[in-house]
């Protein structure tokens, strides 16, 4: 287990303030992504840590709170407890958690009680808490996991789908939703060729291997401004499973003359079809800000699309009335399929969110199939593994358009290193350099008879 260790003492209890503020921001709603930005820059690095470990075992962590305290703490309080109980925790397997002496994480959450501008006494409330937890671990833990959402630290309702979903691999889902996500980068073509990056990564004491056509998978992440070339646009930080999209939609064939990224942001399958092929593309979001995010992220790399902001489902807004060769359709969902990389999604969403996430995706569809020209190829994928999302959908297309040929996809991709669903011939789609080991994600490609 790697050991993350403060040059002194005040930096943990700075660290556990801000993760108690962020965790408490994340159980009103807020998302790491706009939680996290506001963490001191210095801190950020070890507060990101503490918050992940944290909302990783939130469902346990919660319940054994309930279990310490006769009544509930105020909510910083509570959050701080809770990031506290998630470093006492000694059975977890994982290779990046950071690691204190128990006896420094109970004295730190106690120093941090009055950066939260807490009164005198939930110091001493705090520490009677974290050593009852301490004394007596053996018995509150075995007592906790007997409750479904302690067991598994996702929510039942989640935990339920997923058992519905799949029914062989729901345990390994939530397993691996529990390990952190290697980190993965895509090599710009235009650019570098993969092998000379890959030896360029070594020479500078960062091993990696191949991953797919154009992939790269760090044996430890680093920060972005460490890894050659970045600036240059050489690389992006891209998951394998995103990485296929470009790939499956251009095909073996002639590339595509016109192709349309649908809900573009933040750019990454964008700039990866740019990469591979010289198409007039169209890219897409309905979100000024994420528009913004996608030019960023093709000024870096050297690439030029025709950038909009705009709702891909209201058409009427935005299109000329010339059809797409291709179109991809990376649809809003719930991404239950990179929990591993965003432990505060699973804690975020509701039940009711599937299925308002699922009508949109529906919209999406029938909005834009019109737009394909006649033999082109139009590519569904989401970050989801609820089958809502994906094979569902799909199947619910099929019937209304049974004209539409379904090509050959990954389909339902697990987060299980080993597992993928509802595509036989999803090895063929994939190809041999390409481990299983990905986010789960959802792929359907359909062809439009000429």
């Amino acid at each position: 287990m790697n050991t993350l260790r403060p040059p002194c003492t005040v930096d943990l209890s700075h660290q556990l303030a801000w993760a108690a503020r962020t965790v408490e921001a994340v159980a009103k709603g807020r998302s790491l992504t706009d939680a996290l930005p506001r963490v001191p820059v210095a801190l950020r690095p070890g507060v990101q840590a503490l918050v992940f470990d944290a909302l990783r075992h939130r469902g346990l962590t919660v319940t054994l709170v309930r279990g310490l305290a006769q009544r509930a703490p105020a909510p910083p309080v509570h959050a701080l407890l809770s990031v506290a109980l998630g470093l006492l925790l000694e059975d977890d397997a994982s290779t990046d958690r950071p690691s204190y002496a128990p006896h420094t994480v109970v004295d730190q959450a106690v120093a941090a009680v009055p950066l939260l501008k807490q009164p005198p006494p939930v110091a001493g409330f705090v520490n009677a808490c974290l050593r009852r937890f301490q004394r007596d671990r053996a018995a509150r833990l075995a007592q906790a996991r007997q409750v479904e959402v302690a067991r598994w630290n996702h929510p039942a309702w989640w935990v339920q789908r997923l058992r519905e979903d799949h029914a062989l691999h729901w345990q390994q889902i939530l397993a691996a939703n529990q390990r952190p996500a290697p980190m993965v980068l895509r090599v710009n073509r235009r650019r570098v060729q993969r092998d000379d990056y890959l030896d360029r990564l070594r020479s500078e004491g960062l091993p990696a291997r191949a991953w797919g056509e154009d992939g790269v998978v760090l044996e430890a992440p680093v920060a972005v401004d460490r890894l050659p070339g970045w600036a240059l646009g050489h690389v992006s930080v891209q998951d394998g499973a995103a990485q296929l999209a470009a790939g499956l939609l251009l095909g073996a064939g002639p590339a595509p003359r016109r192709i349309l990224d649908a809900c573009a942001a933040p750019g990454g399958k964008t700039a990866h079809l740019l990469e591979r092929c010289d198409a007039e593309v169209l890219a897409l979001d309905r979100d000024p800000q994420r528009t913004e995010r996608i030019r960023e992220t093709l000024s870096r790399l050297g690439l030029q699309a025709d950038v909009r902001t705009a709702d891909a489902a209201a058409p009427d807004t935005w299109w000329d009335g010339r059809l797409f060769d291709a179109i991809l359709l990376d649809a809003p969902c719930t991404a239950s399929g990179i929990v591993r990389r965003h432990p505060d999604v699973r804690w975020l969403r509701r039940p009711e969110d599937v299925d308002r996430l699922a009508a949109q995706q529906h919209r999406l569809l029938e909005a834009l199939w019109p737009l394909l020209a006649p033999g082109g190829r139009l590519l569904y994928c989401t970050c989801s593994v609820f089958r809502a999302e994906g094979e569902q959908q799909i199947e619910a297309f099929l019937e209304r358009h049974p004209q539409a040929r379904r090509l050959a996809a990954p389909g339902h991709m697990l987060p299980t290193g080993d597992a993928f669903e509802a595509a036989p011939d999803a090895d063929d789609a994939i190809g041999d350099n390409a481990s299983r080991e990905t986010d789960g994600f959802f792929y359907a490609l359909l062809h439009k008879p000429a």
